[in-house]
């Protein structure tokens, strides 16, 4: 099988005979102080599933390097600090001040971004064997937190100001139509992401999930369907509590701390979506030895694998160890092999 046959039928629980699909995320700190090991990992396995380029035609507001010490303006407009380099800073100030969202016209809808290079994308996919990801990714729970800082934002959430909810449909429109174009395109999947968990629960009541978010994922994935692509989601943390909505609402691939919140808990899901990941990089990943590493590998297939229902992921991110990673991916191409 190709790559994309590959993920293809490791998503729909069909690959009885095929290797683990993989796919290594990197954070620029890796690139920066391990350079030689990501191209080696890179070199020996190969990922499976990769982001199409997303080359706009239009200059956004954007101003500065995310991944720089120092100051950054995002393409809404959000201020970020930085302390360290590789890795990008947090949103310290609020954009939108006011507790009625009255000043919300500072916010900068990124109109820019739906205008892309669609036949650099096309021409991408028909390039590749591999699996295509769509080069945007929706995060409204994440982006509001940005305008408003968490703080602000949990307090809002409490009693919504009316000028904050005609915002977050506006927002949501401007998603919808930015998915819709990408989904036109000959992409494989779309995705989006927010972080949901905290360490042991979800960051909001479930109810107020499903009042306000909830139905915003639902029309992302709908619009996947309307094209035949397939929908992948983040959310760090522990995100127990809306598993069975992400399953109900059609989500093929979720990427989640899963040792975070215990396999014993997400086993119950194995055959009912695609575990795209992880492997621990709280703990495992820093700081476990090369048979640590090993053992989790294996008893994430053992728990979650249902010809098919896993991919080999995990994230070179700050304090990983390089050999853990390495060990990562040797042992997931060992399993099948």
């Amino acid at each position: 099988m190709t790559p994309r046959e590959l993920v293809y039928s490791t998503l729909e629980f069909r690959n009885k005979d095929g290797r683990v699909p993989r796919q290594m995320w990197l954070l620029p700190w890796s690139e920066i102080n391990y350079g030689d090991r990501v191209d080696q990992i890179h070199r020996e396995f190969e990922d499976d599933i990769v982001n199409a380029p997303s080359i706009l035609k239009s200059k956004t507001i954007a101003k500065g390097d995310p991944y720089m010490v120092g100051e950054y303006s995002d393409d809404w407009g959000c201020h970020f600090t930085n302390v360290q380099r590789g890795v990008i800073g947090q949103a310290k100030e609020a954009l939108v001040k006011d507790e009625q969202w009255e000043d919300v016209d500072r916010v900068h809808i990124p109109v820019e971004w739906l205008d892309f290079d669609r036949e650099a994308v096309n021409g991408f996919c028909r390039g590749t064997d591999k699996f295509v990801l769509a080069g945007c990714c929706p995060r409204p729970f994440e982006q509001l937190q940005f305008i408003r800082t968490t703080q602000e934002l949990y307090s809002d959430l409490m009693d919504p100001p009316e000028r904050m909810l005609k915002f977050m449909k506006k927002m949501h429109g401007f998603y919808c139509e930015l998915l819709e174009e990408w989904a036109r395109t000959e992409v494989d999947a779309l995705s989006f992401m927010d972080d949901w968990g905290s360490q042991k629960s979800l960051l909001i009541n479930p109810n107020m999930w499903d009042e306000y978010f909830r139905p915003m994922y639902r029309d992302y994935i709908n619009i996947a369907k309307k094209y035949g692509k397939k929908t992948f989601m983040h959310s760090d943390g522990n995100i127990l509590e809306i598993y069975p909505r992400l399953i109900e609402i059609g989500l093929d691939a979720v990427n989640s701390q899963i040792f975070c919140m215990g396999l014993e808990k997400v086993e119950k899901y194995r055959g009912k979506i695609t575990f795209w990941g992880e492997i621990d990089r709280q703990h495992l990943l820093p700081d476990g030895s090369a048979e640590d590493i090993e053992t989790a590998v294996k008893e994430v297939y053992d728990r979650l694998w249902e010809d098919g229902g896993c991919i080999a992921q995990c994230e070179f991110g700050p304090g990983a160890n390089p050999d853990n990673v390495y060990t990562v991916y040797k042992t997931w191409n060992a399993i099948r092999n």
